[in-house]
C-alpha cells in the first residue's frame, strides 16, 4: 500500500513562539491521535497472534492502537489548558474514514526500527494533521518540517541482529493483509507514559471533529 508522502520581523515572532515551550520536571510526554474501531483492532490482533511468535521484538498491545497526527513530545503540566485550548481551536473536517491495510518497515525494509500497518489516508486527515500542527505552532511549538505519513505502529525493533526472515515470510504468506475501515468521530490527546513490556496511552482530551 503507498503511503502519502511542508523578514527578520517574523524570525524574532518564531524564535520568541519557540523560547515560550520549556522542558520542565515532571513533564508529561504527550501526542494527538485518532482511536482505531474495535473491528479494525480485532482483525489485527488476530494477525498479530500468528505473526509473534516469529521474532522477539516489541509488540504494541492493540489497546495502543491509533493513528498519530502531532507528537508533542514532553509538556509542561501547567500549559495543559493552553494547549487543549489551541487544540479546540484547530479547524476540523468531519469525520474521518481511514483504511487500515498492508505491512510497511520504517525508516526501510533493510534496517528497521519499526513495522507498521498502512494507512489510506483520505484528505481530510491530511487535514487533521496540518491544522493541529498549527494550533501546536501558535503556542510554541516547531512545526513538522517532515511530510504527514499516517501509519500503524505495529512493532519496534530494538538493537541490531533480530533475525526478521521468519516474519517477513510469515507477512508474504498471509492471506490477507486488509483490515477493514476504522471510521474516527473525534480527535484525542493522549498522556504517554513508560511501561517495562510497552508505553501506557492515557486520553488526557477529546475533540470532536
Amino acid at each position: 500500500m503507498n503511503l502519502p508522502n511542508i523578514s527578520r520581523a517574523t524570525s524574532v515572532v518564531s524564535r520568541e513562539k519557540k523560547l515560550r515551550f520549556r522542558i520542565v520536571p515532571n513533564s508529561l510526554r504527550l501526542f494527538t491521535g485518532l482511536a482505531i474501531e474495535y473491528p479494525v483492532r480485532r482483525n489485527l490482533q488476530l494477525v498479530l497472534e500468528h505473526l509473534r511468535p516469529q521474532a522477539p521484538i516489541q509488540w504494541s498491545p492493540s489497546d495502543n492502537f491509533h493513528i498519530t497526527t502531532k507528537f508533542i513530545g514532553p509538556w509542561d503540566p501547567d500549559r495543559l489548558d493552553e494547549l487543549k485550548t489551541a487544540l479546540a481551536q484547530a479547524p476540523r473536517p468531519g469525520p474521518i474514514a481511514a483504511a487500515i491495510g498492508g505491512f510497511g518497515w520504517y525508516p526501510n525494509p533493510h534496517q528497521p526500527r519499526v513495522l507498521f500497518a498502512g494507512v489510506k489516508a483520505p484528505q481530510s486527515l491530511l487535514d487533521l494533521a496540518r491544522s493541529i500542527d498549527e494550533a501546536c505552532e501558535s503556542i510554541g511549538l516547531a512545526k513538522e518540517s517532515r511530510a504527514y505519513s499516517p501509519h500503524l505502529t505495529l512493532a519496534r525493533i530494538k538493537g541490531a541482529g533480530v533475525n526478521l526472515t521468519p516474519i517477513r515470510q510469515a507477512i508474504a504468506q498471509l492471506p490477507s493483509a486488509e483490515f477493514g475501515l476504522s471510521t474516527a468521530t473525534k480527535f484525542l490527546l493522549y498522556k504517554s507514559e513508560p511501561g517495562e513490556a510497552a508505553s501506557t496511552y492515557t486520553v488526557i482530551g477529546e475533540f470532536a471533529l
